[in-house]
């Protein structure tokens, strides 16, 4: 039997309006068109709470992430060989790690920004992301940069 990912692929027009302009709201926001998430979402017509409530939870989807590079953001608890695991992880699954930048941890808990080349051989990334976030000790994990690979 095959694990739940936690992920669904639907058409644009199953997605309910508010969630489509949660994401045109993250893109006035990373564009710089609008400097506040109260601004983007009262240009939308949208409340904040909504932006807030569903912004981790909805991505555009791409078709295809070969020859990108992502740039993932998770927090992770302070526990010897966990960063271990997961870059580990990442590699299992042919991406090439290009940046890693990890917080002093506060609580027992640290700030991870990781930034993958996407290969030809690369297996799929949403699979290693679900595998992610399904270690006891990481949470929550999110694609937060996305740009094509300089060859």
């Amino acid at each position: 039997m095959q694990q739940d990912t936690g992920y669904y692929v639907i058409k644009r027009q199953a997605v309910p309006e508010v969630l489509l302009k949660v994401v045109e709201a993250k893109k006035l926001l990373e564009s710089g068109k609008v400097k506040t998430a109260a601004e983007a979402a009262s240009r939308l017509g949208i409340s904040r709470s909504s932006f807030y409530k569903y912004k981790e939870d909805i991505y555009e989807f791409h078709d295809s992430l070969q020859g990108t590079t992502l740039t993932l953001t998770f927090q992770m608890n302070d526990e010897v060989g966990l960063l271990s695991y997961v870059l580990n992880l990442i590699a299992e699954f042919g991406a090439n790690i290009l940046t890693i930048h990890q917080s002093i941890p506060l609580n027992g808990v640290a700030s991870l920004s990781i930034t993958i080349q996407v290969l030809p051989t690369t297996r799929d990334i949403m699979e290693m992301i679900s595998k992610m976030e399904n270690v006891e000790g990481v949470h929550k994990v999110h694609i937060t940069g996305r740009s094509a690979t300089l060859s």
